[in-house]
Parts: structure tokens; C-alpha cells; sequence
């Protein structure tokens, strides 16, 4: 399958520049998915690889060729859209087959297309229905079904699930790993949802206004955040911030703040006095009631919200808000001050003036 190479790509609307030189590879069968708050560029990003945008400055490559002069039906790639955009009055099989019949290709060979692609999406069922009666989530895999048949080298898609409930929503991610791992193709997945990006991408892409803050695995990018943006972008719940100073205390180095001291295992450079912001995770704070000082916080519970197997937390720590996910079994009483342990090799350092991880 083509690589995808974006060099400096950059987008203007006017004296608004929207996306700023960005360069990004996107290699070989690889699932990669751009994700970022809304306007953070991403959608923009996925637009101008279609060819649906103009490119201001900078080159998009497929398979080592620039593309940017090329329409997007030159461009050997298919896309599936938020809102579906079946053709109403076809059943199932001609909205899939619609670009091969536009094509004139044999009837032989689209019927053979048609029922691969069905299969494999299961929708073998309903080839004869029509949009109207299916639901959304199969019209969501006919829309993927029709960009499949077409055998493009690239697939694009652009926050395809956004408009199902959360429980289908979560079963579309599911089918989709799947028809990922069975269609081996360069797929370019876009969204806001920082689960999908975690649970489908072999390399999430987090942007934010315009710029690429970091690239790689997801399990890179959640245990290894290059700034605050990421850290707390990934996850869910989000990373907690307390800001704080380092300090030496005893031979040792902690984050000292308002409300808490933690130990830090590592050496920072520049250490004594450095303004910072502590990141922890909600799941990497545990409940010990005797952890010793310097290894805990001490959080007042304000809030518990039961969701089966654990609980999220919503505590203080002096003005700072704090989430940690226990056990539902945890004996926990609203306005109790509890003793969490911060495992100090999972405890994430800021630097607060630039953000950037220490």
C-alpha cells in the first residue's frame, strides 16, 4: 500500500492560518488516527489528503508522487463520512457497488465485490433493504462497505461514528478493528473521541490549534506524554495537575505544593526551586490508609460515582480538584479525608512555564 507524506503542509482561510507546517508520514497498512479538540486542524488534515481541500502551501506524497495538483478521484483513496451519505432510493447493494457501476466494471465483478465486502461487514442480510430501514450503526458499515468495494489503496475516515449512541458507538469500534485487521490498508481515522483513538489506532496523531504535539503508539503516547496537552488529552478520567516546586528534603526530591509533598525517584535537572506542575493519573493512586508521608496524598472525598467494579473519585487536595478510581468495595464516606499512595515511577512532571515534560 502508498505512504502518505505531508511536508509542511500548511492552510490559510484568508489571514487565518488553520494548519501550520505540518510534517507527517503515515506509513504502510497502518491505522493512524489524528485526533485534537474541535478546530484543533485534524478534519482540515483529512480534507486536503482527499483532495476536498486546497493545500495553501507545503505537498501531500502517496506513494512517493505529489498529489496536491491532482483531483480526488485521481488520488486512488475512498472515503466515509459523519453522516453516512447513502443514496436513499438504492438498497444496500447498489449504494455499495455505486462507484464500481460508475466505473463500468462487469456485473460478474461487482457481484463478487459486493458479496466479499457484505461478508466481511456482515451485512450479507440486507443487501436488498434500504437505508431507511436499517439502523444507524448498518448504515455506518454500508458507508464503510462502499468505500471498501472500490479497492482504493486508502482509506479515509472522517469522525464516522460521532453521530451513534455511546452503546453503539461502542460496538462500531469493535467492527472496525476488526475490518481493520482483515482489510489491510493505509486507513486515516479522524475524531475528538480520545477512546477511539486509543482503542483502533496502531499511531494516534494528537494535534491541537493548528500543530502536531506528538506521534506514536498509544501506549507510548499514554505513558510517555511529551506536554501537558497530551497528558491530559489521554485518558479517561483525565491526568490530575497540581502545581508545586521541587525541592531537596533528606537527600531526597519532592513536589512540594499546597497540600501535598510527593517523592520523585528520578533526577531533574535543574532541579531546586523549579516551578512545575505534577501529573498522576486517577488509576495510579491507591487507597492506603498507612502509606507514609511523602509517598501519599491526603484527599477530602467530595464526590463518588458508582460505575459497577470501580468508583471515581472527585476529591480536594488544598485548591486543587483530584480523581482517583478505586474499587467500589473501597469503604468510602462523602467528606472523609483518605490516604492515597502515588507510585513515584508513574508520577509525570511538567515544567510550568513551557509545558513540556521533564
Amino acid at each position: 500500500m502508498p505512504t502518505i507524506r505531508l511536508d509542511s503542509l500548511t492552510k490559510r482561510y484568508g489571514d487565518v492560518e488553520v494548519l501550520h507546517g505540518i510534517d507527517l508520514e503515515m506509513a504502510d497498512n497502518e491505522f493512524t488516527v489524528l485526533v485534537g479538540p474541535s478546530g484543533c486542524g485534524k478534519s482540515t488534515t483529512l480534507r486536503m489528503i482527499a483532495g476536498l481541500e486546497d493545500v495553501t502551501a507545503g505537498e501531500i506524497y502517496i506513494g512517493g508522487e505529489p498529489v496536491s495538483h491532482l483531483e480526488p478521484k485521481e488520488r486512488d483513496l475512498a472515503m466515509v463520512f459523519q453522516d453516512y451519505a447513502l443514496y436513499p432510493h438504492m438498497n444496500v447493494a447498489k449504494n455499495m457497488s455505486f462507484a464500481l457501476r460508475l466505473a463500468k466494471r462487469p456485473r460478474r465483478e461487482i457481484d463478487a465485490k459486493v458479496r466479499e465486502v457484505a461478508e466481511v461487514l456482515g451485512l450479507s442480510d440486507y443487501l436488498h433493504r434500504k437505508p431507511g430501514e436499517l439502523s444507524g450503526g448498518q448504515r455506518q458499515r454500508v458507508a464503510m462497505g462502499r468505500a471498501l468495494t472500490r479497492d482504493a489503496g486508502i482509506f479515509l475516515f472522517d469522525e464516522p461514528l460521532s453521530n451513534l449512541d455511546a452503546k453503539l458507538r461502542g460496538q462500531m469500534r469493535a467492527e472496525l478493528a476488526l475490518m481493520s485487521q482483515r482489510v489491510r490498508k493505509n486507513m486515516v481515522y479522524v475524531t475528538h473521541d480520545q477512546i477511539e483513538a486509543m482503542t483502533l489506532a496502531d499511531r494516534i496523531v494528537v494535534m491541537n490549534a493548528g500543530h502536531i504535539q506528538q506521534e506514536g503508539t498509544p501506549e507510548e503516547l499514554f505513558k510517555r506524554p511529551v506536554n501537558r496537552f497530551v497528558a491530559g488529552f489521554l485518558g479517561m478520567p483525565p491526568m490530575n495537575f497540581l502545581d508545586g516546586e521541587l525541592i531537596e528534603r533528606g537527600g531526597a526530591l519532592f513536589v512540594e505544593g499546597q497540600g501535598f509533598a510527593l517523592r520523585i525517584d528520578r533526577p531533574v535537572e535543574g532541579a531546586r526551586g523549579r516551578a512545575v506542575t505534577l501529573g498522576i493519573r486517577p488509576s495510579d493512586l491507591h487507597y492506603d490508609a498507612d502509606a507514609p508521608a511523602g509517598e501519599a496524598l491526603a484527599l477530602d472525598v467530595l464526590v463518588a460515582e458508582y460505575v459497577g467494579a470501580q468508583s471515581v473519585l472527585l476529591c480536594t487536595c488544598g485548591p486543587a480538584k483530584v480523581m482517583v478510581e478505586v474499587g467500589s468495595d473501597t469503604p468510602i464516606a462523602m467528606g472523609q479525608t483518605l490516604t492515597f499512595r502515588a507510585n513515584a515511577s508513574n508520577i509525570h512532571l511538567f515544567d510550568r512555564e513551557t509545558d513540556l515534560a521533564l
